[in-house]
């Protein structure tokens, strides 16, 4: 893999971000416009220890701030959140997973040995700066899968995308998932939900190893009620793979496998599909085109960073969709912090400032009149961009950001909110484009 700089469009946005050199959590990284971020994050921790002088070590949530099943909106099977299975604990894994996730070198060794060294040590210390509500937890725990779900649930999310690595491979500091695909999708049927996968850049992919592993992956969990199919105008139901990283790979191969006349072609076949590219730099838009992919997303919710993920291009993006009849779905996050395993770059944290920064996204988004929206993430908590619940904890020297003034569940409940506004607004859009005319099979 080459190495890619990604440069903010504005030089304000500080310094650049070299995802490529980061290779053990996902190469991302979120940037957006408005506000001192290292101030905002010592303001942050500043109010955390003040609050939890007079609390518990660890406040766990209310159940009663949960929605009841009568109170809540359909699901919005235009609405897709990215989620992560690669935690493990002893319990159930024999060794702590991702939650001792190591702290990552700076690119420049100067700036490198200004920053502490090793690993995290959960369950008191974990890599992240905020605490889950369910602890350091594995997920390999079906009781874990089914509260992940139940949270989706009242969140009004129709669709989760799966972080997904063929079997026996996996990412730098995980191990194998693919094996936890099957309880994920029972679990997901029991709450209506719907399973799709976001294909990560495991080595060595290309346009054959791609036919081989849709093709696994229709074949095993095809015929399962939870597995995803989105209905094009053409009256197809067709699974949805995202790409993650799809501009690593030339679109000459991408060809191959996504054009009728590819070598590897896998259109109009048993395995065809719509697949979704990674839309990072203006000029990744006609490669995308060459390379036969269905649609654009842009996962880093960081607004400015990246000619994808800056509101202020959605318009424009939506419009070149539209020309060459592509889907277009933006990425909308509830903030960005990754110090816990990136001790340099605080001057990349976004602060969340009580959920306003999520609400800003997600009307940029409407205003886009897109396909399909997507959140990142139900639960990166490496880099802070979780709407997982979390709750307040201090331990020895650490003291863990929190969602206060508000309730463990408030991403949840603004996910429902925008979700229940998404889908009415799309109802009377979508009239008028017969692109989004397309109906997601439930």
């Amino acid at each position: 893999m080459g190495l890619k700089m990604l440069r903010p469009n504005k030089a304000a946005f500080g310094d650049p971000f070299e995802l490529e050199l980061l290779p053990e959590i996902r190469q991302r990284t979120h940037l957006t416009k408005g506000f001192d971020s290292q101030e905002s994050d010592k303001i942050s921790s500043k109010t955390n220890i003040k609050n939890l002088k007079t609390e518990e070590i660890t406040v766990k949530a209310s159940v009663a701030s949960e929605a009841h099943p009568e109170q809540l909106p359909p699901l919005n099977y235009y609405l897709h959140v990215f989620y992560y299975s690669w935690y493990g604990n002893p319990q159930f894994d024999g060794k702590y997973i991702h939650w001792d996730h190591p702290v990552l070198s700076h690119w420049d060794p100067r700036i490198t040995k200004k920053y502490p060294k090793g690993k995290h040590n959960p369950p008191d210390d974990i890599g992240s700066r905020f605490y889950p509500e369910l602890g350091s937890y594995s997920s390999r725990d079906p009781s874990v899968i089914e509260t992940h779900m139940k949270q989706m649930y009242s969140a009004s999310i129709g669709v989760l995308a799966l972080s997904w690595y063929p079997p026996d491979l996996n990412d730098e500091n995980g191990e194998p998932t693919d094996n936890l695909v099957p309880t994920i999708l029972d679990k997901a049927h029991k709450y209506n939900l719907k399973v799709t996968f976001h294909i990560e850049p495991y080595k060595n992919r290309d346009d054959k190893n791609m036919y081989k592993n849709v093709k696994y992956i229709i074949d095993k969990y095809g015929n399962h009620p939870a597995f995803y199919r989105y209905k094009t105008k053409n009256g197809n139901a067709l699974p949805m793979f995202y790409i993650y990283d799809s501009y690593i790979t030339a679109s000459q191969k991408w060809a191959n496998l996504l054009t009728s006349s590819g070598s590897q072609s896998i259109r109009n076949s048993p395995y065809d599909a719509l697949f979704i590219a990674l839309l990072v730099d203006k000029k990744h838009r006609y490669g995308i085109l060459r390379g036969g992919f269905d649609g654009i997303y842009t996962y880093f919710a960081t607004n400015g960073f990246t000619y994808g993920s800056s509101y202020e291009n959605w318009a424009k993006i939506k419009y070149f969709c539209d020309q060459f009849d592509l889907m277009f779905i933006p990425s909308v996050g509830p903030g960005y912090i990754d110090t816990s395993i990136r001790p340099w770059n605080s001057h990349n944290t976004r602060n969340r400032i009580n959920g306003k920064y999520y609400e800003t996204a997600l009307s940029a988004a409407l205003q886009a009149h897109p396909s399909i929206i997507s959140i990142t993430s139900f639960n990166e908590w490496h880099e802070g961009t979780q709407i997982e619940r979390a709750v307040p904890k201090r331990t020895g020297n650490i003291v863990y950001l929190d969602y206060r003034p508000h309730k463990p569940s408030l991403y949840l409940e603004l996910t429902r909110k925008w979700s229940e506004k998404y889908r009415k607004e799309r109802a009377i859009y979508a009239l008028g484009h017969q692109e989004l005319s397309r109906q997601p099979v439930s």
